[in-house]
């Protein structure tokens, strides 16, 4: 069970585990959803962000752009290994389910591998844990056995940690392959201490009902500094080395930069980062 009062403990000992050094740095680009959800982005733009994910010191996971950009993406992307991401439910977390199941067929229609859905959070947070679940479930069904489905839970709406973890261990029932701290449009993003909620939700529903989901940290990742300390969380609390593309992922766009810096690239050697995410 998760205790919040183990919170701060289990941060200070990351801390002390983490290191931003190139190992790390390389790590970090492997689990990168590298991400341009800005409003005036182009295919232009699109197929930038696309060559900048096929970096000197490894690929990146994934790229993760709006629905219109789908098969600008996975053209561009060819066969790099890169995955495609999309959102749905952007960013306002609606609870129309029909809508949102059909919005992901659309995007999976498209060519999208992965699917980010923006939780219901705000009626969970009003007590309809019901109609959160109906839009997981519409989601995970038009996702099918293949899509992989990342659920956004807008963790800086959540004033509870608690409730963050409760939120977690709903859409992982639900079928979530991922859960997500945040959109990236809203004033907080990732914080350690969601972290820690949201990877205790995971560690338990694989010791309490033998399934697997991984960790995405979004919103406000810039340093090799921040990469390191939520992959220390990950593996303390899952166990070492278990960050990976599979399990774990980071949302962002300008950290890149900080990591190839880290890496000894230099700027110049790679096209530059779009949108601030």
């Amino acid at each position: 069970m998760f205790d919040p009062k183990t919170v701060s403990d289990v941060i200070a000992a990351a801390k002390q585990k983490a290191v931003a050094d190139a190992d790390t740095a390389r790590r970090a680009i492997s689990v990168l959803d590298l991400t341009s959800l800005n409003d005036d982005d182009t295919p232009e733009i699109i197929e930038t962000l696309c060559k900048r994910a096929q970096t000197p010191e490894g690929n990146t996971a994934a790229i993760c752009v709006y629905a219109p950009f789908v098969e600008t993406s996975w053209r561009t992307l060819g066969q790099c290994g890169v995955k495609t991401a999309t959102v749905v439910n952007f960013p306002e977390g609606g609870t129309n389910a029909q809508r949102v199941g059909d919005e992901t067929a659309d995007c999976v229609a498209k060519g999208a591998d992965e699917i980010d859905l923006v939780f219901p959070y705000k009626a969970f947070l009003d007590g309809d844990s019901a109609i959160a679940a109906e839009v997981v479930d519409a989601t995970r069904m038009a996702c099918g056995p293949m899509t992989t489905m990342k659920v956004i839970l807008e963790s800086g709406a959540f004033d509870d940690l608690t409730k963050v973890y409760e939120a977690a261990r709903l859409a992982i029932k639900h079928g979530a392959n991922f859960v997500k701290t945040s959109t990236g449009k809203v004033p907080v993003g990732a914080t350690p201490e969601t972290a820690v909620a949201m990877l205790s939700a995971i560690r338990d529903a694989r010791d309490e009902d033998g399934v697997d989901a991984g960790f995405k940290a979004s919103g406000g990742v810039k340093t090799t500094e921040d990469a390191a300390l939520y992959i220390a969380i990950a593996d303390s609390i899952m166990g070492d080395g278990w960050a990976r593309p599979e399990t774990f992922r980071f949302g962002a766009s300008g950290v890149l930069t900080a990591l190839l810096a880290t890496c000894g690239v230099n700027p110049g050697d790679a096209p530059a980062a779009t949108g601030n995410y």
